[in-house]
């Protein structure tokens, strides 16, 4: 009897050890991952869960009320589906003036500047603050450039410690058909956790819808008589020069233009001035977010160097500014309305109904809500849409 009780004593005292130790029993403590993906959802009366867009498992409430956005665009995607009224606090972009506002959500919803704080801009995130604040769900967006595994442990990290549902997503493109994929879906997951689903599918089918009308209108432009162009000075986390640019920059591919840095990627570029000069472009375009230079950025450079006196879209007056369209990443709808006032300048026989400013107010209330354009132009001293004198 007393050896059968030792036995059984030092069988407890093993399968204890082994517990402990995750290895004996056949099978793991839970993950740092499990244990995140399950926080506490305040102020619900019912659960779902959701597959965010980084395949993280999310429990958020069946009903969203509340919401705060952070990352770059975050707050973008809410306001297109017209859910700005459930956000409750915004990061420090949308609090500290800009000396010019390129943003065109920003314009229409003012009342985001009043709201409490979260963080810092571009996803640093202030747990503390968000506790504070206590919404029922974070929207978290990452771009491009940022590696998934570090997206997805930034988002554990902020629901493990804020114990608030993180739904982490790609802010996506209108350059690549992934990005696409990707903002198309990201559209989809807000407007579904937002009770906005229904917006979400007018926003896609309206982008498609442009895109093919954009298309449609020069597709058959024959080989031999498609424009060159090059456009410089593109924003990018801030003004450049005009060695900035996008090799495949979205407008130029939608109404069929040859880029003349076609060859050097896919994202954001800084290209020589002998490519330039080398491939002598017809058309020149300047984001006009380069005039935040102080020298005048650009179209300074076009002016003084003498390496682009000799261009021909210099020479011919063909230079002409466009509205930037990254400013906390992407603007959907400034790339839209650039797409229709390049196709009216390069191809005008094509794009003969078309008043681009008309247009751009009609995607930006589309977008917005509010036909914005004017402001938004007025910000960059309405030099956008508009041939820029460099001779």
């Amino acid at each position: 009897m007393k050896k059968s009780i030792a036995g059984i004593l030092i069988a407890v005292i093993l399968t204890g050890a082994c517990v402990a130790l995750s290895g004996c029993t056949g099978t793991t403590a839970p993950s740092a991952r499990d244990t995140k993906a399950t926080p506490d959802v305040k102020g619900s009366t019912g659960t779902t869960t959701i597959t965010d867009g980084y395949g993280r498992t999310v429990m958020i409430p069946a009903k969203t009320g509340t919401i705060v956005c952070s990352g770059s665009g975050c707050l973008r995607y809410v306001s297109y589906l017209g859910a700005q009224g459930k956000v409750v606090g915004v990061d420090s972009i949308e609090k500290t003036p800009q000396p010019v506002e390129g943003r065109a959500y920003a314009l229409a919803n003012t009342q985001f500047s009043s709201l409490p704080l979260i963080g810092e801009y571009r996803g640093r995130d202030d747990p503390e603050k968000i506790i504070g604040i206590s919404p029922q769900v974070i929207f978290k967006t990452a771009t491009l450039s940022e590696q998934a595994a570090a997206v997805v442990a930034g988002a554990d990290l902020l629901q493990n410690r804020t114990g608030i549902p993180v739904v982490e997503m790609p802010y996506g493109d209108l350059a690549t058909e992934k990005g696409t994929a990707d903002a198309f879906a990201t559209l989809r997951l807000m407007g579904s956790i937002t009770g906005t689903g229904a917006r979400a599918d007018e926003l896609i089918s309206y982008i498609n819808t442009t895109k093919a009308d954009l298309k449609k209108r020069t597709m058959d432009i024959p080989a031999s008589e498609v424009k060159s162009a090059y456009v410089g000075g593109v924003s990018f986390a801030g003004p450049h020069g005009i060695v900035s640019t996008e090799p495949a920059y979205p407008p130029f591919a939608l109404v069929n233009i040859r880029n003349i840095a076609g060859s050097a990627g896919t994202q954001h570029a800084d290209v020589s001035k002998e490519l330039i000069v080398g491939a002598d472009p017809e058309f020149i375009f300047i984001d006009v977010g380069t005039l935040q230079i102080p020298d005048g950025g650009a179209v300074t450079e076009l002016k003084n160097n003498n390496a682009f006196s000799d261009l021909k879209a210099v020479k011919n007056g063909n230079v002409y500014g466009v509205l930037p369209y990254n400013f906390y990443s992407t603007n959907y709808e400034s790339v839209l309305a650039d797409a229709y006032f390049i196709g009216k300048t390069v191809y005008p026989d094509r794009f003969t109904d078309i008043d681009p400013s008309v247009k751009a107010d009609e995607i930006y209330a589309k977008f917005v809500g509010k036909p914005v354009f004017a402001q938004l132009n007025g910000n960059y001293n309405n030099t956008g849409f508009w041939k820029i004198e460099v001779s």
